[in-house]
């Protein structure tokens, strides 16, 4: 609530102009953490000093919207040409990469939507869309071939087949299947999911948290904090299309595209309809630095609305 105060409380434009010295801090922390970092879950994505823990690919996140708004907004054309698109996938594909390399797929994947959605709105023809999507195709094909470990693999191929490795690495998705079942229309109660509570479900307090609320509270609870997340991005969307400059908007389509792929990719993957991945859900899953993004994003979302009839 403190970064979140403190993000309401910094002209959204103070924020743009300490940009670029933000998003090299970001390059320098990524390039640290694979050298000085500390593995969890097959990743090196973590500073440990002590009982603390920092994941730089949040902050990253977060100075890679300002600066890539920052740029946008200096443009003034309808729509980007060639060479400014290309830019801007330079300054995404940098921090993405590096991202890649720890490697946390689930956490280079944030930068998709962020570089997507502010294009969109920035101003887009059609066929670089279309060139896009087949440069993307590509990229795949080698991050499948040279990028991914092996485990990141069978992962894939058990999202397509789960039968293959029921034990294994089908274990995941199959318990969190059967957590969401159970719990039915309005669930077993607070602490009386069985999938959850003995511990039969992996990550329940991270990646699967969605699944735990769905054994405990059923569809109606998941209803309501859907209903919820539908609310933050509705009201989210009616800050930007009443932003006072084009920075403001691009910083909150920034945002929410990753905010709401977050919550889209999350509750798809619990249920089998998505690979899993180390994509957790906003503002429920356990994780202080992914906490601290949520809310800090949530002040500057909060702060570009204040500032909207500021020198009007």
């Amino acid at each position: 609530f403190l970064c979140m105060i403190a993000a309401i409380s910094i002209d959204y434009h103070i924020l743009l102009d300490f940009s670029f010295p933000l998003y090299g801090l970001g390059l320098v922390l990524l390039v640290l953490v694979l050298i000085f970092g500390v593995e969890r879950g097959g990743a090196t994505s973590w500073f440990a000093i002590g009982g603390w823990q920092f994941q730089p690919s949040e902050l990253a996140k977060l100075a890679t919207t300002l600066f890539v708004a920052r740029y946008l907004a200096e443009i003034d054309r309808r729509v980007l040409s060639i060479q400014q698109i290309a830019i801007v996938a330079g300054l995404v594909a940098v921090p993405m990469l590096l991202t890649v390399v720890e490697p946390d797929m689930g956490g280079a994947a944030m930068f998709l939507p962020l570089v997507g959605g502010m294009l969109l709105i920035a101003g887009v023809k059609f066929r670089y869309l279309l060139i896009a999507a087949l440069l993307a195709l590509s990229l795949g094909a080698v991050v499948w071939s040279f990028g991914m470990k092996p485990y990141q693999r069978e992962r894939v191929m058990t999202f397509v087949q789960p039968e293959r490795d029921p034990l294994g690495s089908g274990y995941q998705v199959r318990q969190s299947k059967i957590a969401v079942g159970s719990g039915k229309m309005f669930g077993r109660g607070y602490g009386q999911g069985t999938q959850s509570q003995l511990r039969f479900l992996p990550a329940r307090h991270t990646d699967f948290i969605l699944a735990v609320l769905a054994e405990e509270w059923g569809f109606l609870g998941v209803a309501v904090v859907l209903s919820l997340y539908v609310l933050y991005i509705w009201s989210g969307a009616r800050i930007a299309m009443r932003a006072r400059d084009r920075a403001g908007i691009l910083v909150v389509v920034g945002l929410l595209s990753v905010f709401c792929f977050h919550v889209l990719y999350n509750t798809a993957m619990v249920v089998g309809y998505l690979p899993i991945t180390g994509i957790p859900l906003p503002f429920l899953s356990y994780g202080g630095t992914f906490t601290l993004f949520n809310f800090t994003a949530t002040g500057i979302i909060l702060g570009i609305d204040l500032r909207r009839y500021v020198n009007r």
